[in-house]
């Protein structure tokens, strides 16, 4: 019997298929969630105390309980039984089991709307707080491969065409600064989901002298939802926030994938990695595939496809809590898996990242120094539009011979990546969410 049940009337087939169709994949999902939910009623049960709802004897007792329930979650023990339909339900099946007539107050002035929402919340804080670190991983190895290859020239391309003379230090150091803006990303997105939505209920709040500035504090939400009809709106509202910040870091490591795919083929071969990291084929002996890097560009095409789905679930519905939203955890939760799983192995590969040195002294490149050779003309009181026709004219001539020397000294230029005070911008994004640092 489920606990909103009214009646012990016997399931039928129909009744079954209803049952097996509504509860979808929340079992297996909600497992994830099972620490946060014995938390938020942690925070629920002591609140009720508090405003004298319960007593303190029942409130020992369920906090005895529930401490209980949450050791054996993190000893992995924990279950949701085949019957029951939710997280909710099975802790609140279990606690009463164990301590008798006290479980069954533990729902008082709350619904699984606001239940849920709160285990979300807390969830999603925690991942984002875990993958903001890995940001963090990346980008002190992308800005270590930065100064490390500085001095390294690499050619700079648009329409795929050679441009530019650019550097390694500047391709790593791009990339790094780019996860500068996606941490500030990370941070709002951090800050949306920060609210409390407990002590809404179903979505109008509750007739019971609920204290939820307490259980804001308890458990460490930054600030509340105060609307109890907007809180329940949050759903739908938070996914979407942080997979359109977790799909920030999928484009730029997806965008850098890319360029590995690009620089590891034969004809370019400005970098590479040990066979480890790489695959070959089952006909072609030479060939040493960069599937790792083709595999995140990809599952980080999925990603970025997932704040869009959220979109397309939750359009157009009114407020109020709709079923629709359960299946907000199909989309959020294995986004989050995979872009964590991507970061981790894109920071584990460039441990052994090959650099190729010299690569700008091929005569293929000359063309790449035309600009330079505009700029010097244009430095000896030459007119721009002069110094291009005249460098243009040997081009085409076939007598252009470019020095190789650069000298480029503005801020973020070759000769000056200004890698530290990149770092000093991350330092000041990542603050508020950084666990040694962050306000809640």
């Amino acid at each position: 019997m489920k606990l909103w049940q009214k009646s012990t009337t016997a399931q039928d087939d129909r009744s079954l298929a209803t049952e097996l169709f509504t509860v979808g994949n929340d079992r297996h999902w909600d497992l994830r969630l099972a620490s946060f939910d014995v938390r938020g009623s942690l925070a629920h049960a002591e609140m009720l105390t508090h405003v004298g709802v319960i007593t303190t004897d029942e409130f020992e007792q369920i906090k005895a309980g529930l401490n209980d329930i949450l050791a054996e979650i993190s000893r992995g023990e924990f279950q949701i039984e085949a019957h029951v339909e939710d997280v909710h339900s099975q802790v609140e099946k279990t606690l009463t089991e164990r301590i008798g007539e006290a479980g069954k107050k533990l729902h008082t002035g709350r619904s699984r709307n606001d239940q849920v929402l709160v285990d979300l919340k807390l969830y999603l804080k925690d991942e984002l707080v875990q993958i903001a670190a890995q940001v963090i991983e990346l980008f002190d190895r992308w800005q270590e491969l930065s100064e490390h290859h500085k001095d390294d020239l690499l050619p700079g391309y648009t329409h795929f065409q050679l441009a530019m003379p650019s550097s390694f230090g500047l391709w790593f150091g791009a990339y790094a600064e780019s996860l500068v803006d996606d941490m500030e990303a990370l941070v709002a997105a951090y800050k949306i989901v920060d609210k409390n939505p407990l002590g809404s209920g179903a979505g109008y709040g509750s007739a019971f002298p609920l204290n939820r500035s307490m259980t804001t504090e308890l458990l460490s939400f930054g600030e509340m939802n105060y609307n109890s009809v907007y809180a329940q709106m949050t759903r739908g509202k938070s996914e979407k926030a942080v997979l359109s910040a977790i799909a920030s870091v999928a484009a730029t490591i997806s965008r850098f994938s890319y360029d590995v795919c690009l620089y590891m083929s034969q004809q370019w071969g400005y970098i590479s990695f040990p066979d480890s990291l790489t695959t070959g084929s089952s006909i072609m002996p030479h060939k040493k595939n960069p599937d790792i890097f083709e595999l995140i560009r990809a599952r980080c095409s999925r990603i970025q496809a997932a704040p869009n789905e959220i979109t397309m679930l939750c359009n157009n519905l009114p407020s109020g809590y709709h079923r629709d939203m359960q299946l907000t955890k199909d989309i959020t939760f294995p986004a989050i898996d995979s872009i964590r799983e991507c970061l981790s192995m894109l920071t584990y590969a460039l441990r052994d990242v090959q650099v190729r040195t010299g690569i700008l002294e091929d005569k293929v490149f000359d063309h790449l120094f035309s600009v330079e050779e505009i700029n010097k003309q244009v430095v000896n009181k030459v007119p721009f539009r002069d110094a291009y026709r005249s460098v243009g004219d040997s081009i085409h001539q076939g007598t252009f011979a470019p020095s190789r020397h650069l000298s480029h000294t503005h801020e973020g230029s070759i000769s000056r990546l200004c890698t530290a005070e990149i770092r000093d911008m991350m330092e000041r994004t990542y603050a508020p969410i950084r666990p040694d640092t962050s306000i809640r």
